[in-house]
């Protein structure tokens, strides 16, 4: 999550935002949550012509920085538009495909930026918290251990013939396997 990352990524949203997008949502993914990339820039477009006319200026305006996606998907189509720039990916949406794959409750863990966010220093992360040991856990409470029982009787009997048949609903027995040798015809 580098400054040069983030300038871009102000870039590509000052792109999405002079084409009009609707409702422009950036998302720093935690790096916790399994994401493939640092970024998500996600907006919406009322009409197929405006998808791809925010999707042609965002790599117009990334093409002038030498920067060019890895990957455009759904271009024809106009529902979904992917530009994969590997530390950040654009998605622009119409209305209906939006509200349908949801991706800001998908990622929901990701914390969402302002575009005036970008232009600030990356924060550093605090450390993570050490664990408590056992032994140093004071005042916790301890699951009770459960203990394991013999069973009754009338359970393993009940157990045994079920396994065997015997009292089945049908009510009947299972044939006895015949021993000794076949006949032979």
């Amino acid at each position: 999550m580098s400054l040069q990352t983030r300038q871009q990524v102000a870039r590509a949203v000052k792109a999405v935002e002079n084409k009009k997008a609707d409702d422009v949502v950036i998302l720093e993914m935690d790096q916790a949550s399994g994401a493939f990339t640092d970024y998500f820039i996600v907006c919406s477009g009322t009409n197929p012509r405006q998808i791809q006319a925010v999707s042609d200026e965002v790599q117009k305006e990334l093409a002038q920085e030498g920067q060019h996606p890895t990957s455009v998907e759904g271009y024809k189509q106009a529902e979904w538009v992917l530009l994969d720039y590997v530390d950040f990916v654009v998605h622009i949406f119409s209305e209906q495909a939006r509200k349908f794959y949801d991706l800001e409750r998908l990622w929901k863990s990701a914390s969402r930026l302002k575009p005036s966010d970008l232009s600030k220093k990356p924060a550093a992360k605090a450390p993570a918290a050490k664990k408590v040991g056992a032994k140093q856990a004071v005042g916790k409470a301890r699951k009770p251990v459960r203990k394991k029982t013999k069973r009754s009787a009338s359970k393993r009997t009940a157990r045994g013939a079920k396994k065997s048949g015997i009292g089945s609903r049908t009510g009947a027995r299972p044939k006895p396997k015949a021993k000794g040798k076949r006949k032979s015809r």
